[in-house]
């Protein structure tokens, strides 16, 4: 994905850039059509993968086991795993006013009967609601009274197998505008025409992308929202108004876009609207994405009650992983909250309980210092490497990328340099304070005002290296002490981790275990003593029982 991200995005974009490198985020706006044929191209030519274009109806279960699928035409595949990735599909409805259109998103045909079979197997459904804005005629739109945003010059590539000068190209500019007063009572003088409101939508929507009218009721003391007029792609003058999902009537949606600055003439090439889905409760799953009670059945994407794209998407690749996993009579692949986004991410799915769709955010991840964007490679490519995802010629420049980092910060701590004139030179044209001691480059790094790039003049020794290289050298120098502090931290989090719960314990034998802490603990059936500590209605005292009484079981099979 992110291979084929660099090849067929328009613009890239490096968000947060104005905090510290915990919360950098990468985005890039992609040429949907080009990356849609990029990456069906991919999976055409992967070897050993057969594609096949059916609707499944039925799951196949026998004692417990997925033994295959069946689908509409009365085919049967039989399988060892199988993985449940419907997206928004499942007895979908798209709704604008009093329309109902009974198809999946942009128009594709829903999946009517698999959430029957779902259900006589015993998985419990949610009926959960998302949206989408209305997408415009770009040759409709006013640019000149909008703000124009522009993608970095500098281009962080999404492959850490590609550099910048590989996929350097002219990017396209987004557009930032605003809806006023006038669009908020449009909107709510319309609400009794909104299905979000008259009771028509039955599921429950996203809290941090909510619609348009949703926004305006919910934050009545804002007297604007951003609106971002984003290109679909480079040959196509459809755009996309990100932030102003709608579940309004036709011409209400006509009336309120037309209010917004740059939009008075637009033209709406698609309407927006609102589709509702069938999803699971995922705390019936696995940290493998397995379901408990089907064993060799795993779930991947919005079914699992996520948001979309970035969490479907990671979760759609441990699913994957998991699922091939099975079928060699391997253990499975869990990451976990200090080593990925994806294992937060999972760990809250099955373990908390999520009423709406779930979306991450950096203030989700208690060690969101060590989970940065740009390390990525460094905590997981070893990973990769040894369940077969990453080949031997990746995983060698991975090791001398790694290599290279590790030397490098290791000789800043053993390169001095005097008070000088030179030194103090330099440090005085960035700013910086006049040494009254010898000290080493890597102390000086960790000045704010000062960095690796800043200190060449006094460097004669460094050798050539990497911007991503020279980024790990920078940030690992700069946050060595909030580093080592959240290593410490990781190291307190992993002994709970590792204190497993056994797979037959009986809550209810465990005496002075709170009645609701038995419910919960029953229903999550966690793996861990961490996992279960981190279930709500679980307090503090019922861990220090379950602790003794897990000890207590220990110590009664070893006699």
């Amino acid at each position: 994905m992110g291979k084929n991200i660099d090849c067929t995005f328009i613009q890239s974009k490096m968000l947060n850039k104005s905090k510290g490198p915990a919360v950098h985020s990468l985005r890039a706006q992609a040429d949907k059509d080009s990356y849609s044929m990029r990456m069906r191209f991919t999976l055409q030519n992967t070897d050993h993968l057969m594609l096949r274009q059916a609707e499944v109806t039925e799951l196949i279960v026998e004692a417990g086991q997925i033994c295959g699928v069946k689908t509409f035409s009365g085919a049967i595949y039989h399988a060892k795993a199988v993985v449940l990735a419907t997206g928004t599909y499942l007895r979908a409805r798209c709704l604008y006013g009093d329309v109902v259109n009974y198809t999946g998103p942009n128009g594709l045909q829903a999946a009517n009967y698999l959430s029957r079979s779902l259900e006589e197997n015993g998985v419990e459904l949610y009926r959960f609601k998302t949206g989408t804005p209305a997408r415009i005629d770009k040759r409709s739109v006013d640019f000149s009274v909008m703000e124009e945003q522009f993608g970095d010059e500098k281009i962080v590539p999404f492959s850490f197998t590609n550099r910048e000068e590989d996929i350097k190209r002219d990017q396209i500019s987004c557009w930032l505008t605003y809806t006023n007063e006038k669009t908020h009572e449009i909107i709510r003088d319309n609400l009794d025409r909104s299905p979000l409101y008259s009771g028509m939508i039955e599921g429950t929507g996203p809290r941090y992308c909510p619609s348009i009218e949703d926004k305006v009721v919910r934050f009545s003391d804002k007297n604007r929202h951003q609106l971002f007029i984003e290109p679909e792609g480079e040959y196509t003058n459809e755009m996309y108004v990100g932030g102003m999902s709608s579940s309004m009537p036709e011409d209400v949606q006509y009336a309120m876009y037309r209010t917004v600055k740059g939009l008075e003439n637009v033209k709406i090439i698609r309407n927006a609207y609102a589709i509702e889905y069938d999803c699971i409760n995922p705390n019936q799953l696995k940290l493998s994405l397995e379901f408990k009670n089907i064993s060799g059945l795993f779930s991947g994407g919005q079914f699992n009650g996520s948001s979309g794209y970035e969490e479907a998407a990671a979760q759609g690749l441990i699913a994957g992983i998991n699922a091939a996993r099975k079928c060699k009579n391997q253990t499975p692949l869990i990451l976990d909250r200090s080593q990925a986004y994806i294992g937060v991410l999972i760990d809250d799915l099955v373990t908390k309980e999520n009423h709406e769709p779930y979306r991450m955010m950096t203030s989700r991840a208690e060690y969101r210092l060590l989970l940065r964007q740009d390390n990525a490679d460094l905590r997981l490519t070893p990973i990769g490497y040894e369940i077969g995802l990453i080949d031997q010629n990746r995983y060698d420049l991975f090791c001398c990328k790694k290599a290279k980092i590790d030397f490098e910060i290791n000789r800043l701590k053993h390169v001095t340099v005097g008070t000088g004139k030179k030194v103090q030179d330099v440090l005085m044209n960035h700013g910086s304070t006049p040494l009254k001691n010898a000290s080493t480059l890597a102390e000086l790094i960790k000045r704010p005002e000062l960095s690796y790039e800043s200190l060449a003049e006094l460097d004669s020794e460094r050798n050539y290296l990497d911007d991503s290289v020279i980024e790990q050298v920078n940030i690992n120098i700069k946050y060595e002490g909030y580093i080592s502090r959240q290593l410490k931290q990781v190291e307190q989090f992993k002994k709970m981790e590792n204190k497993t719960i056994p797979d037959d314990i009986i809550y209810e034998d465990v005496h002075n275990l709170r009645k609701e802490a038995v419910q919960k603990l029953k229903l999550i059936h966690p793996h861990s003593i961490g996992q279960a500590s981190r279930i709500s209605g679980v307090s503090p005292s019922d861990i220090s029982v379950l602790l003794i009484y897990i000890e207590q079981l220990r110590r009664r099979s070893e006699k």
